[in-house]
């Protein structure tokens, strides 16, 4: 071999090892060890996990804003009671003062005063007192009727929030019955991730904004909703870094509607083994990041290692077909509202 040859060689080790470090850093090399999961259900039970997850946060929404409203009208009342208040101690005081002294006739006043001039005088006073009193009288009335409509409205936000107990009852049914396919029972949970997500944006009455699969996917060559892109960045920015795959064109659930995320345990990519040692404690983390921030990002339920969490269940025993997939324990499963 010849000696400018041997050069070459030599010279390509460290060009080449440079180039699949940046390959690397650049993300190009991050392809999935493993297909994307076939994470089983059925079609069935997929539309019944997203109609009672969607029913609690909507009637959950609907909830909090008519105690918000409550509140304010609760506030209003008690000033407009306070003004009532001193309004009625008024119109007494007027009243009280008229019973004592009666009331100036004309001929009263033209008696009691000494000249024309003084007459004119008392006259004007007189009326400007009668205005007075008049709209004091007026003020109370009006003041009186605000307060009624203060409770009425009060009265009409406990009749709404009873309703959507009753709404939130229901979905919990639901939700329950829908799981009981799947579920044992009760789940633990899991620990980390405290991190706070920025709140993704809601409509002024707090429920969350219609959207559609109108964004570009980053994670493949299809679309996500504006919310799921959201909680996607969010989960990065608190350090979940790893594979993910968001849309999917078939099949049923939220994947296809742009609206639901798998996250890999492992660092390269989807595998088809269930999840162990430090893959499983970011699983763990990433599942309890998700379930903490469910609120502030629009979250409709998260699936991990054999437990789903639904904002209206908590943590709930799930079991799919038993392969690493199905069973969640290779992936984190989100599904957004």
């Amino acid at each position: 071999m010849s000696r400018t040859s041997l050069i070459r060689r030599r010279g390509r080790g460290p060009l080449t090892a440079l180039l699949v470090a940046v390959a690397l850093l650049l993300g190009v090399g991050a392809v999935p060890a493993a297909a994307e999961p076939n994470e089983g259900g059925t079609k069935k039970l997929r539309e019944a996990l997203e109609s009672a997850a969607k029913g609690h946060i909507e009637a959950k929404a609907k909830l909090d804003n008519s105690k918000r409203r409550q509140q304010l009208l609760t506030t209003e009342l008690k000033t407009v009671e306070s003004r009532l208040a001193g309004l009625t101690a008024q119109v007494g005081e007027v009243a009280a003062q008229s019973y004592r002294l009666g009331r100036m006739t004309a001929p009263a006043l033209l008696i009691q005063s000494v000249s024309p001039e003084a007459f004119l005088q008392r006259a004007g006073e007189l009326d400007v007192m009668a205005q007075r009193d008049s709209r004091r009288l007026r003020e109370m009335v009006a003041t009186r009727e605000e307060a009624n409509r203060a409770k009425i409205a009060i009265d009409a936000e406990v009749r709404e929030q009873q309703k959507q107990l009753a709404a939130l009852a229901k979905k919990k049914r639901e939700a329950e019955t829908a799981l009981a396919a799947v579920s044992s029972g009760s789940g633990s949970g899991f620990g980390g991730g405290s991190a706070s997500a920025k709140p993704a944006p809601r409509n002024p009455d707090g429920s969350w904004p219609s959207e559609s699969c109108s964004v570009d996917d980053p994670t493949t060559s299809g679309c996500i909703t504006p919310r799921t892109l959201h909680a996607l960045k969010q989960a990065k920015a608190a350090g979940y870094k790893r594979y993910v795959s968001c849309y999917r064109s078939g099949g049923s659930g939220e994947h296809p509607k742009g609206r639901a995320c798998d996250f890999s345990a492992a660092t390269s990519g989807f595998k088809d083994e269930t999840a162990t040692g430090g893959d499983k404690a970011y699983g763990d983390s990433l599942a309890n990041y998700l379930k903490n921030n469910a609120s502030r990002l629009g979250v409709l339920y998260v699936i991990w290692y054999r437990q789903i969490w639904m904002p209206n269940t908590g943590w709930r025993a799930y079991s799919g077909s038993g392969s690493p997939a199905a069973d969640h324990t290779n992936h984190v499963h989100l599904s957004m509202y």
